[in-house]
């Protein structure tokens, strides 16, 4: 892909180098702007392995954790069949049973908004955040941070404290549900005892994505099929300990037809 913009790029007249292929109106793209940043020739410069490596790694982040936490939800809301059928009936009156999901319809599944916020509080996908590192000595809830140290924020610890959860180990959608006009917890983090994504200025910068791509996902896969366990399959949630918190045992779902037609299916 980056030899062929380099490519595509070298064709151009001189007065369009430096612009994003195909847009008219002069908007770069993110590889452009990197190519860009690597053809001066300062310090500020990059060099191919560098753009190859950023590049890399926003598909990863955006990629594995997405799939990872969608793998924790489903796990949860097969497990309780109740969530399962709550966010169901939502679908079906907020999208209809002879219509697919469409990115209109995500602002109007409460429900399941609500589910996917309980799965990162009980699975949060970074459990221990990005680490900190105070730019001076500081003291923090009564504990010295020297300068330079290395701080991790144990979100999982948190997000499952009896001291700010009713009945942490639940699995309870409700919790994040508003039928009273009070606002519950949101992604940003100004809520410090939810905050999958971090808080503050180092928030983190693919939340937008994240949460439209969640809903998109979940939404379509639980309104097109209804889903089960292999025959002799029983539940678990255990977890693997890593980088980022992943099932143990990777879940294998059953999907069988939800909408009586089929042609919405092609």
């Amino acid at each position: 892909m980056i030899e062929e913009r380099i490519k595509s790029n070298s064709q151009k007249p001189k007065d369009g180098v430096g612009v994003g292929v195909g847009d008219d109106d002069g908007k770069k793209d993110f590889l452009q702007i990197l190519l860009d940043i690597g053809n001066k020739e300062d310090a500020s410069s990059l060099n191919m392995t560098q753009i190859k490596a950023l590049l890399l790694d926003i598909m990863i982040a955006g990629a594995e954790t997405t799939a990872t936490l969608i793998e924790w939800a489903m796990a949860e809301i097969m497990k309780n069949q109740n969530v399962m059928k709550a966010i169901q009936e939502e679908l079906a009156e907020v999208v209809g049973l002879n219509n697919i999901v469409q990115e209109s319809h995500l602002l109007k599944l409460k429900y399941l908004d609500a589910t996917i916020k309980e799965t990162f509080r009980l699975h949060p996908v970074v459990p221990f955040l990005i680490p900190r590192s105070p730019s001076q000595d500081c003291i923090v809830g009564g504990h010295t941070l020297p300068k330079g140290c290395t701080v991790f924020l144990n979100v999982w610890s948190i997000q499952r404290d009896p001291r700010y959860w009713d009945n942490p180990l639940e699995f309870h959608p409700d919790r994040f549900m508003t039928y009273d006009g009070t606002k519950k917890c949101d992604y940003k983090g100004n809520n410090l005892k939810f905050m999958p994504f971090g808080t503050g200025r180092r928030l983190c910068a693919g939340l937008p994505l994240a949460e439209k791509m969640l809903m998109y996902i979940l939404a379509s896969l639980l309104h097109s099929f209804n889903w089960s366990l292999p025959k002799g399959e029983d539940h678990d949630l255990y977890e693997k300990v890593g980088l980022t918190l992943k099932k143990a045992k990777p879940l294998i779902a059953i999907p069988s037809q939800r909408l009586s037609d089929v042609s919405l299916y092609m």
